[in-house]
């Protein structure tokens, strides 16, 4: 536990800039601040430390997948609705590393049982899955979690999918941040905080997911937080494969 007694959890997503990340200390509900890291290690070695740090990019990468995919987009889709599209379909560790669009395909076919290839929009996340992937290890687990925002509000929102999407054709839908943004409100987060302009290469959107997740980094710290699928998998490096709501 950080000096003084506080307890640190963050909610983190990535965006254009690196990492956008919520910190709340649970012992001060006003120390909530907002900080921006250019990369993982930067947020791992944060000073204090960081008891929880909750964060949505997919964390374990099996060697092949199977016809029901890596488990926790599968947990994850089916409670999400009309939201189920922003769940993407994670490949073989193999295609994460493949750098080129053609051939992180070419390797997806190859390590997937039946064949599937890669969604440009899963393969545009590949570089920060990487990063994660190079310096995550089964030790810290303790402290890093896997999560994805459209699961937290599904879960901040009594177990109901948004009935406004966040986007619409990949523009941001004013209405449906405005949504999630008085959800966190209700929840006890600041209005003045969640409304600031967000940092440059970071949008709104990414602020407000990043603090939807603090609130499950929460769950997670106070031993409230449920595993999709329950009946996690591990990797062969021995991560485990699930999402934390």
């Amino acid at each position: 536990m950080p000096d003084g007694g506080d307890i640190l959890v963050a909610g983190v997503d990535g965006c254009k800039a690196g990492w956008i990340a919520v910190l709340r200390n649970l012992n001060d509900p006003a120390d909530l601040t907002l900080h921006l890291f250019p990369d993982v290690a930067g947020l791992l070695a944060f000073e204090p430390q960081i008891d929880i740090i909750a964060v949505d990019m997919p964390i374990g990468l099996p060697e092949r997948i199977g016809p029901d995919g890596r488990g926790p987009e599968k947990a994850a889709r089916k409670h999400l609705g009309m939201r189920q599209s922003s769940v993407f379909a994670v490949p073989s560790r193999a295609a994460v590393h493949e750098e080129d669009y053609l051939q992180a395909c070419a390797t997806a076919l190859k390590t997937s049982e039946p064949p599937k290839k890669v969604s440009k929009q899963c393969f545009y996340l590949f570089p920060k899955i990487r990063e994660i992937d190079a310096l995550m290890t089964p030790e810290l687990e303790a402290r890093v979690f896997e999560v994805h925002p459209e699961l937290a509000f599904w879960r901040l929102n009594g177990e109901r999918e948004m009935s406004l999407p966040k986007k619409i054709k990949s523009r941001a839908n004013p209405e449906g941040l405005n949504q999630r943004r008085d959800l966190l409100v209700a929840k006890g987060l600041s209005k003045t905080f969640l409304d600031q302009p967000p940092p440059r290469g970071c949008g709104r959107d990414d602020l407000l997911d990043a603090a939807a997740n603090s609130l499950i980094a929460e769950r997670i710290f106070r031993g409230q937080a449920e595993a999709f699928p329950n009946g996690y998998q591990r990797d062969e490096r021995g991560l485990r494969m699930a999402i934390w709501v």
